[in-house]
């Protein structure tokens, strides 16, 4: 069993960013976890990330999107259960570049800033006609992932690991911005979720869009990533039958000696 610690940092994929890979807005992101090697190629993880998400239209350069001016902010809590797997075997390399896949969980709670710097969440205010529409239902607040991802480490020594890693997650919704769809109706938004909802749903400084018209992607869901270096320890040995290694099915077999790869 090995002890994970990443730290770097995080950012959002959607309706408020115009491009898909960008560092503009990134923020910190720190996780804690497990590993257990299955074998010498193969890894089981869990982890857990705490990070922040944020965007707004005001760092964009689309006129349109630009004069929407739609900002959102959350925390985020990440939670994801996979499997590693090592390119190369670390009982003979020093180091390997590896893949992840698995499934995950991720709890947000999107919110912006009114005009007075009040916080407000947006998921009440049902500012796409969510639970006042029909057949629009409000998002939920923790909902599963895709975790995928790539990676490398180095073997400092027998029982210490660094290394980076870009994870992405794939979710099923497009909502982690409370922007998606279209425009509802100005007057039916105000009549049931009141004029903070209205003040929040188009923040431009032109009349508000007919019911209809386009406010996000719809057909695009969001998405996020991490970037982190990564540190793993083993802390705690099973002596009497450990090797040299992470690896360790193999009892009669010193992992990584250092016979093997003073060639490497």
């Amino acid at each position: 069993m090995q002890l994970g610690l990443r730290g770097g940092f995080s950012n959002y994929q959607g309706d408020l960013q115009e491009k898909r890979l960008s560092l503009r807005q990134a923020k910190p992101a720190i996780s804690l976890g497990l590993r257990y090697d299955l074998s010498s190629r193969f890894t089981a993880r869990l982890f857990l990330t705490y990070s922040k998400l944020a965007a707004a239209d005001s760092n964009n350069t689309q006129p349109k999107l630009v004069e929407r001016n739609l900002s959102f902010q959350t925390k985020l809590w990440d939670g994801e259960l996979g499997l590693q797997f090592h390119f190369r075997d670390l009982n003979d390399y020093w180091w390997t570049p590896y893949v992840f896949a698995g499934i995950g969980v991720f709890n947000y709670k999107p919110y912006t800033l009114n005009n007075l710097d009040n916080k407000v969440y947006l998921q009440p205010l049902g500012t796409e006609g969510q639970g006042f529409i029909p057949g629009e239902e409000p998002y939920r607040l923790t909902q599963l992932s895709l975790p995928v991802g790539i990676g490398a480490e180095y073997a400092l020594n027998e029982d210490m690991r660094i290394g980076i890693e870009m994870g992405y997650r794939i979710l099923f919704t497009d909502y982690l911005d409370d922007v998606s769809g279209r425009y509802v109706d100005q007057a039916t938004l105000l009549a049931n979720r009141g004029q903070e909802a209205v003040d929040l749903a188009y923040r431009g400084s032109d009349v508000y869009p007919v019911a209809g018209d386009k406010r996000g992607n719809e057909f695009n869901n969001d998405a996020y990533y991490f970037v982190q270096l990564t540190f793993t320890i083993r802390p705690f040995v099973d002596w009497y039958a450990r090797t040299s290694g992470f690896a360790s099915f193999k009892k009669n077999k010193k992992v990584g000696c250092p016979a093997t790869r003073q060639n490497r």
